[in-house]
């Protein structure tokens, strides 16, 4: 069920979209993270997503 309101689906990309993942351990962490929440690693990158067209 897609989600209509455009306010909704800002959030929703958001949250589901742009989080830091963790290289050693692959643990997703919020987007001000410095460090991962798991092994307390410092190693994090964004996750990948395409570019919309």
């Amino acid at each position: 069920m897609p989600i209509i309101d455009p306010v909704k689906r800002s959030i929703a990309q958001r949250r589901r979209l742009f989080v830091k993942i963790c290289r050693e351990c692959g643990v997703r962490n919020a987007p001000t993270a410095k460090k991962c929440r798991k092994c307390r690693s410092y190693n994090l990158r964004w996750k990948k997503r395409e570019r919309s067209r």
